[in-house]
C-alpha cells in the first residue's frame, strides 16, 4: 500500500495536476460560500473539462472542488446566517451569534481548522478502509451487482425527503430514461418514436447538466426578487489561540469519526452528520449552556463532521459504485464519462486513479486550510457577487458544456429539456438525485440481470439464492421501510 500511495503522491505533485487541484479547491470554496450553489453544480460545470483530461488528473480536481465546496458553506453560514450548502446548516447555530458579537474572524478560523481536522480523519479512513472493502467486493457476481444497483437506487430514493414515493418515482423516471435507445441484447429500438437522435439514447453529461445546473438557474431566476443579505462586518482575528484550538479538539475528533461513518452510509450526507455531531458534542460539553450563543465547539463539531463525510462518501462510490450523497452521485457520473468503471475492479484495473485520489485528498486538506485562513479576511467580497451576473454566466457554461460533448445541438436540447424537468421536480418536491442515479445505474442493473438470468437459465431465484444478492435486496426493502416509518412517525 505504501508503495502505491507514494506513486499516487508522485502523480499528484506533477505541475499540471497540482495546478488543477489548487484550482478545483479554490473554485469549490467560492461556490460553497455562495448561497444557492452547491459542490454538485460546480462539478457539473467542470465536467466538459474533465471529459478531456486524464482520469487521475480530473478526479483529483473534482475531489478538490468537493472538499472546498463542503468547507465553503461555513462562510455564508457564519457571515449571513444562511448556509451556503445544506451541510453547513448546524454551523449557523453558533457561527452567526459569534458574528453578531464581532468575532466573525474567530468563527471562520475555528471552522477552517475543524474542516481540516475532519478532512484528515476521513482521508485516513478512506485509505485504510477502501482497499479492504474492495477485496471483499471482488467476490461479487452478476446477481450481486444487480441487487447492489437496486440498493443504490432505493437508498437515494428513501433519503429524498418527506415523500418516499416521490423519490421512488424520480428513480423510476431515471430508469425509464436509461432505456431510451437501442437495446444492447436484442438490438431493437426502444422508446425512440422513430426519431434518429433518440436511437442513441441520452448522454449522461447533458442529463447531469440539466437536472442539477440548468434547473438550479431556473429556480434562482424565479426567486431573484428576494434580496440576499450581505455582511458589512470587517473580518479580523482569524487565527485562534492555542488554548481555543485545544478546547475544540475533542469536538473535532467526535465530529470526524461520526462524519466518516455517516458518509459511508449511502444516501445520508453532511446535513445529517453536522446535526448529529452538534447534538452529541453538546450533550457532553462542559460549556453546553453556551451552545447556541457562540460556543466554539458548536462550530468545530459540525464543520469537522460535514468535511469528514467527503472521504466517507467516496468509500462506497469507489468500492461498490454506490454514491454516498448527491455530490458523489455526480462524481460517479464523471467516472462513467471518462471511461472509469467504479467498483472492486477499479482497484485492479485503475490503481493509479485510486491512489492519486488518496494522495490528492491528503494534499487537498492542506490546500483548503491555507485557502481558508488566507481568504477569510476577504470572504465578504465573495458574497457580494450579484445573481444577475452569476446566473447568466452559469447558463452559458451549461450550454457550452453540453454542446462540447459531441458538438451537437441535440445534447443542448437534452440538457434544456432535463433542466425544465428538474425545475418542476424541485418545485413539486421530487428529488433530482434518484433520477440521475436511475440513468447511471439503469444500464448496470439491466446488463447484470440479463447475465444472471442467462447463466441460471432464466431462473429468477438466483437473485435470492446468493447470500450477497439477498442481503442487498433485504437492505433495499429495509431502507424504504424505515423511510416510510420515519415519515409516518413525524406525521403522527
Amino acid at each position: 500500500m505504501m508503495q502505491n500511495l507514494a506513486y499516487g503522491f508522485s502523480l499528484v505533485f506533477k505541475p499540471f495536476t497540482f495546478a488543477l487541484m489548487v484550482f478545483g479547491t479554490a473554485i469549490g470554496v467560492v461556490i460553497g460560500a455562495l448561497p444557492g450553489l452547491t459542490a454538485s453544480m460546480g462539478i457539473i460545470l467542470l465536467l466538459p473539462l474533465v471529459y478531456r483530461l486524464p482520469a487521475s488528473v480530473s478526479l483529483v480536481m473534482l475531489c478538490g472542488l468537493f472538499c472546498g465546496g463542503m468547507y465553503g458553506g461555513s462562510i455564508s453560514a457564519i457571515l449571513l446566517n444562511t448556509p451556503g450548502t445544506p451541510s453547513a446548516s448546524a454551523t449557523t447555530l453558533d457561527g452567526y451569534p459569534l458574528n453578531r458579537q464581532g468575532k466573525a474572524g474567530k468563527a471562520l478560523g475555528i471552522a477552517t481548522i475543524a474542516s481540516f481536522g475532519g478532512g484528515i480523519i476521513s482521508t485516513a479512513c478512506l485509505i485504510v478502509i477502501a482497499p479492504q472493502l474492495a477485496k471483499v467486493a471482488l467476490s461479487f457476481q452478476a446477481a450481486d451487482y444487480f441487487s447492489l444497483s437496486i440498493f443504490g437506487l432505493s437508498i437515494m430514493a428513501s433519503s429524498s425527503g418527506k415523500n418516499v414515493v416521490k423519490g421512488l418515482i424520480a428513480g423510476c423516471v431515471g430508469l425509464l430514461a436509461s432505456c431510451v435507445g437501442i437495446d444492447t441484447i436484442v438490438g431493437v429500438n426502444r422508446l425512440t418514436f422513430n426519431n434518429m437522435y433518440l436511437a442513441g439514447g441520452f448522454s449522461l453529461l447533458p442529463v447531469l447538466i440539466g437536472v442539477f445546473a440548468v434547473s438550479e438557474v431556473l429556480k434562482q431566476v424565479q426567486t431573484s426578487h428576494e434580496e440576499r443579505p450581505v455582511t458589512i462586518q470587517a473580518v479580523t482575528d482569524i487565527l485562534p489561540t492555542w488554548k481555543e484550538v485545544k478546547g475544540v479538539i475533542p469536538a473535532i475528533l467526535v465530529g470526524g469519526v461520526l462524519g466518516v461513518f455517516i458518509g459511508i452510509v449511502p444516501g445520508t450526507g453532511g446535513a445529517i452528520a453536522c446535526f448529529l455531531a452538534y447534538n452529541v458534542v453538546q450533550k457532553f460539553a462542559k460549556d453546553r449552556d453556551q451552545f447556541g450563543q457562540g460556543a466554539l465547539s458548536g462550530i468545530a463539531a459540525p464543520e469537522s463532521a460535514n468535511n469528514a463525510t467527503t472521504g466517507g462518501a467516496l468509500i462506497p462510490m469507489l468500492c461498490l459504485g454506490v454514491p454516498g450523497d448527491v455530490v458523489t452521485s455526480v462524481m460517479l457520473g464523471a467516472l462513467v464519462l471518462i471511461g472509469v468503471r467504479p467498483g472492486p475492479l477499479l482497484f485492479i484495473e485503475n490503481i493509479d486513479v485510486v491512489y492519486s485520489i488518496f494522495a490528492g485528498m491528503v494534499i487537498i486538506q492542506f490546500l483548503m486550510l491555507g485557502f481558508g485562513l488566507l481568504s477569510s479576511r476577504y470572504s465578504p467580497a465573495i458574497l457580494r457577487i450579484p445573481d444577475t451576473l452569476l446566473m447568466p454566466v452559469i447558463m452559458v457554461l451549461c450550454v457550452v458544456g453540453a454542446f462540447c460533448l459531441n458538438n451537437s445541438l441535440y445534447d443542448v436540447t437534452v440538457a434544456l429539456v432535463f433542466g425544465i424537468l428538474g425545475f418542476f421536480m424541485k418545485r413539486w418536491g421530487y428529488p433530482g438525485a434518484p433520477l440521475v442515479l436511475g440513468v447511471i445505474l439503469g444500464p448496470m442493473a439491466e446488463e447484470n440481470l440479463n447475465r444472471a438470468l442467462l447463466v441460471s437459465n432464466n431462473n429468477w431465484a438466483v437473485l435470492v439464492q446468493r447470500p450477497i444478492s439477498l442481503t442487498f435486496l433485504l437492505l433495499s426493502a429495509l431502507s424504504i421501510g424505515l423511510a416510510v416509518y420515519n415519515v409516518k412517525k413525524k406525521e403522527a
